[in-house]
């Protein structure tokens, strides 16, 4: 029996030794949707839940991500603090553009946003403040009628309570959808803005990634302080229209937050974890000396 017992050990096939596979280069792209997310910037993959905690700011290079208006209140406001101006007004069709209104629906449930700008006011380390805060993922946060009265009016309304405007943009530029009745919210921002200047209120604004075209070019440069987060694109027309008009070719980091830093057209860039510190500091500030300026 022995005899046997061995001879069928010596004749056995040998099994095969599992090992861990090499996961192929498409496998390592598939991503699972809301789980993980991949950096546009390094290309590093991290959890989406991570990012979050991080103000959507890639762990490893530091990429700063698009964040939403709300995001943007929970990450700088006091908590339970921001309390939202007009937020029921909605765009009309004037140019009758065919599929404008639904394409506005479609976004509204999208964002949970009325508008591309959501306007109000609230705290920062306890001192009051109005805000104006852009989301490019409403229509890439271009500029309509409406995104220019809500701006219009929280500024008003800054000027009523005797505290600080802060605006954050983030935008394509002018809505075409709505013709000259976009370029029109240029001049009436600017014109709130110079008004609510005149009477001694400070404004503060942070250009976010994109800060481009009649944004760019109207309340979006005019604060008492122009701030930028990193990497922010900002300029008014695009970097192919420019090189085809002056016929030279542009620096790398044109248009960059970085670039108008080094030319003087900002005063700072600011990473957004030090956000809210920064601003609470100008903040305080010009609290000691805002019974004078008003």
């Amino acid at each position: 029996m022995l005899k046997d017992f061995f001879s069928k050990q010596k004749n056995a096939k040998p099994k095969k030794r599992k090992y861990a596979t090499i996961p192929s280069e498409s496998a390592k792209q598939d991503v699972p949707e809301g789980i993980m997310s991949k950096c546009p910037e390094c290309k590093k993959i991290m959890y989406t839940k991570e990012l979050q905690k991080n103000n959507k700011v890639c762990l490893h290079c530091g990429h700063h991500y698009r964040m939403t208006a709300h995001e943007r209140v929970e990450s700088l406001f006091d908590e339970g603090s921001f309390v939202p101006f007009d937020d029921k007004i909605a765009s009309e069709n004037p140019l009758e553009f065919p599929n404008y209104l639904e394409k506005l629906e479609q976004d509204r449930k999208k964002t949970n946003l009325d508008e591309a700008v959501l306007t109000g006011s609230g705290t920062i380390n306890q001192i009051e403040v109005v805000t104006a805060i852009m989301d490019s993922h409403f229509r890439m946060g271009s500029m309509g009628s409406v995104v220019g009265e809500k701006i219009a009016r929280a500024i008003e309304a800054a000027a009523e309570k005797h505290v600080p405007f802060i605006i954050f943009t983030a935008s394509g530029g002018a809505r075409m959808q709505e013709g000259v009745l976009s370029l029109m919210q240029m001049a009436k921002t600017s014109t709130a803005l110079k008004m609510f200047s005149d009477k001694g209120g400070l404004i503060i604004s942070v250009m976010t990634h994109p800060t481009t075209g009649g944004v760019s070019a109207s309340f979006a440069s005019l604060g008492d302080y122009n701030f930028a987060e990193p990497g922010a694109l900002i300029g008014f027309a695009g970097r192919r229209v420019i090189e085809q008009t002056i016929r030279e070719e542009l620096p790398e980091d044109f248009q960059t937050a970085e670039f108008l830093l080094n030319h003087g057209q900002l005063d700072a860039v600011i990473h957004r974890s030090e956000m809210k510190e920064k601003l609470a500091t100008v903040l305080e500030i010009h609290q000691q000396v805002g019974e004078i300026a008003w």
